[in-house]
């Protein structure tokens, strides 16, 4: 799964990875967590792609409560197509989440040890995303979700799923909604190589996301 990540660009970084012109200011996140708003990215009319917020956990558009999001910070990319909950975004609404690193917590007796999992340059990555639009009581808000796969081998002893990140040849075919089967897409959510991929044990300091700075990525021996 994916409850928590890092995102640790400028604007400037971002609009230049991207390729976008007008880039949100953004200022570097160490624990980003559910409910939080997180930077997408998504295709526009003109061919162009944007770069936009979204609150983290999905909610659909025919729910009556927005807490329904505090539950949906991932879908499994093998159904998402299928469960009423996420097709039409997966139809309609795909997007790119950039990230440096991401979490995850081993079970260790009764205890959970986090580690921080990034590339080994720590070049961004992107997880592939959904989103949607929700509107009642008064308010809109527009919400996203993280794709999750199978673990690769790197990640297997740590947890069962994992994010899927896409490669980035890969980003135009999933922000392409002309391509609606399933089929097609199936590639794109295979397990990432492990390939430069690291995985380092960190403190519980993660675990509260009120903290947010760098001793949230310092691995410890």
């Amino acid at each position: 799964m994916c409850g928590r990540f890092n995102l640790l660009l400028t604007n400037e970084q971002i609009a230049a990875h991207f390729g976008i012109t007008n880039a949100p200011e953004v200022t570097p996140r160490y624990n980003i967590a559910p409910t939080h708003d997180v930077l997408a990215i998504v295709p526009v009319d003109t061919g162009e792609r944007a770069a936009v917020f979204f609150r983290w956990g999905l909610i659909p558009s025919w729910s009556k409560k927005i807490q329904i999001g505090n539950r949906l910070i991932n879908a499994r990319a093998e159904t998402a197509a299928e469960k009423p909950t996420f097709r039409s975004a997966f139809r309609k609404r795909r997007c790119l989440i950039p990230a440096t690193g991401f979490y995850e917590w081993q079970k260790q007796n009764g205890y959970k040890q986090p580690y921080h999992v990034h590339l080994d340059n720590d070049e961004p990555f992107c997880f592939a995303g959904l989103w949607e639009h929700w509107e009642g009581s008064g308010i809109s808000i527009q919400s996203c979700t993280i794709l999750t796969t199978d673990a690769n081998d790197l990640m297997a002893p740590i947890h069962d799923r994992m994010p899927v990140i896409l490669p980035a040849d890969a980003y135009a075919a999933w922000l392409d909604h002309a391509v609606t089967d399933p089929a097609r897409l199936k590639s794109l959510w295979q397990p990432c190589s492990m390939e430069h991929l690291v995985a380092e044990r960190i403190s519980t300091r993660v675990n509260n996301p009120a903290n947010d700075d760098p001793l949230c990525i310092k691995p410890i021996r």
